[in-house]
C-alpha cells in the first residue's frame, strides 16, 4: 500500500471528523446512552469511509457502485442536522440508515455488481452485517436516551 499526500490528508480529515463529532456527543448530552450511540454512530461511519475507499465493499475500490455508500453516510448527516441531534429524531435516521444499507447490499446482489471480487456476494452480506450492527446498536441506544429524556421531562 503507497499512501500519497492525499491519503494521508483525507485520513487526517477522517480522523478529525470523528473525534469532532464525538467531542459534539460530549457537549450535547449528559446521558451515557447518548454518547455511547454517538461514538458507535461515529465509528461505523468512520469504518464504512475507510473500508470503502481502502479496498471497497461492492467489489474493489474501483467499483462505482461502492458511491453508494458514501450516500448513507450523507443521509446520517443530513439525518441529524434535521433532528437537532435529538435521540428520538437520531433513532429513526439511524434505523433509515440500516434499511439502506440492507437494500445496497440487495441491489447489488441482484445486479451482481461485485462478481469480480475472490469474496463475492459472502464480503458483502458480512460487511452489511457488521454496518447495519453499528447503526441499529446505535438507533437502540438513542431510543434509551430518548426514554430518559422524556422521564426527566415527565417529573
Amino acid at each position: 500500500m503507497n499512501w500519497d499526500l492525499l491519503d494521508f490528508l483525507v485520513f487526517g480529515a477522517m480522523i478529525a471528523a470523528l473525534v469532532i463529532i464525538i467531542l459534539v456527543a460530549r457537549r450535547h448530552s449528559r446521558n451515557p446512552a447518548y454518547r455511547f450511540a454517538m461514538v458507535i454512530a461515529a465509528i461505523g461511519g468512520f469504518l464504512v469511509a475507510w473500508i470503502n475507499g481502502a479496498v471497497g465493499i461492492i467489489g474493489s475500490e474501483e467499483n462505482d457502485a461502492n458511491l453508494l455508500f458514501f450516500g448513507i453516510l450523507a443521509m446520517g448527516a443530513v439525518g441529524a442536522l434535521l433532528a437537532r441531534l435529538k435521540a428520538a429524531g437520531m433513532v429513526r435516521v439511524l434505523v433509515a440508515m440500516a434499511a439502506a444499507q440492507v437494500l445496497i447490499a440487495v441491489f447489488a446482489i441482484a445486479l451482481d455488481l461485485g462478481a469480480s471480487s475472490p469474496v463475492w456476494p459472502r464480503g458483502l452480506v458480512i460487511m452489511t452485517t457488521v454496518f447495519s450492527g453499528f447503526w441499529l446498536s446505535s438507533a437502540w441506544l438513542f431510543s434509551r436516551a430518548a426514554r430518559r429524556e422524556r422521564r426527566l421531562f415527565a417529573d
